[in-house]
């Protein structure tokens, strides 16, 4: 059995903190996504480390043109600007092509042949681990879990156990139409980049495992893990753009930023609603507190998101 436990509480300041946020260009910003970005921000400013981004553009069915270019002007308009270029995982398909190689070169990974409706659905049993039933062709390209048990203790959320196996099976790492999975993609450029510290949506908390098991295999560091509580509609689902979730109004910035600081539990100075954006972030980078922002998702009426 593979044991791995990963402590990602704080541990006072660390001068080679590196963060990053890492949006889709499948649309604009939406109110749960500011939020994510900012806490990632504030927890790099806080400790006086850098922050950057990254736009996580593999899945081309999904991307919509002109989105990226909306997404960064939309972060610069509330003061989030990147300390580094922004890398484009477009640009990277040959160092994902090369991991993927030599995982294969050493057995960790095999081709399968299931469909989505088939057995490649939910836990996968191992159908095609063996190798490919006569007549099937590979679709897809998985990695071997064994057993492996990952214990992580995140900095919000605590401490999460997987044991891949059980719960997940051999996972995608190159798909059916030959795009990278994102549990490579992300491995990889979180550590050609340095990514010390990953602070994202707890939507992605049970896929972390995935790819702390992927950082074991191929000898690269794990980053510490702050997944912060995501917001949802009154029906109860996250704010996402496949939901319809509003993009982020472009007025009163200050606002907004305010009402994302209270989603956080960081109990801004209401004066702040009529500050400007830089203002409202130095603010928050001298009262972030990691330890005050809750586990749980929140509401977020549609009038709280367009502040």
């Amino acid at each position: 059995m593979i044991s791995a436990s990963v402590d990602s509480r704080p541990s006072g300041r660390i001068g080679a903190y590196c963060g990053r946020f890492a949006p889709s260009p499948s649309g604009a910003l939406h109110f749960g996504s500011l939020v994510a970005a900012l806490a990632s921000y504030l927890q790099a400013r806080s400790l006086g480390g850098r922050w950057l981004v990254r736009m996580e553009d593999l899945d081309t069915p999904r991307n919509r043109p002109g989105a990226a270019a909306t997404i960064l002007r939309q972060l610069d308009g509330f003061g989030l600007g990147s300390d580094g270029a922004v890398l484009a995982q477009s640009t990277r398909l040959r160092a994902y092509h090369d991991v993927l190689a030599a995982l294969g070169e050493r057995h960790l990974t095999f081709p399968c042949g299931c469909s989505r409706q088939g057995p490649g659905e939910g836990i996968y049993p191992g159908t095609c681990r063996e190798g490919l039933a006569p007549g099937r062709q590979a679709r897809t390209v998985r990695v071997r879990v064994s057993e492996a048990t990952i214990v992580l203790r995140d900095a919000i959320q605590g401490k999460f156990r997987q044991n891949l196996a059980r719960e997940v099976g051999d996972f995608v790492v190159r798909r059916a139409d030959d795009i990278v999975a994102y549990h490579l993609a992300v491995v990889v450029d979180d550590a050609w980049q340095g990514i010390t510290d990953v602070v994202r949506g707890a939507d992605l908390l049970a896929s972390t495992p995935r790819q702390i098991y992927l950082q074991r295999l191929l000898g690269l560091p794990t980053p510490r893990y702050a997944h912060v509580p995501i917001a949802t509609n009154a029906q109860g689902q996250k704010l996402s753009k496949q939901n319809g979730a509003s993009a982020l109004a472009e007025g009163r910035p200050a606002r907004t930023l305010h009402a994302c600081l209270e989603f956080l539990g960081q109990r801004p100075d209401p004066r702040l609603q009529r500050a400007t954006p830089p203002e409202v972030l130095a603010w928050g980078i001298a009262h972030w507190d990691l330890s005050k922002v809750p586990r749980r998702a929140a509401i977020v009426a549609r009038s709280g998101q367009d502040r």
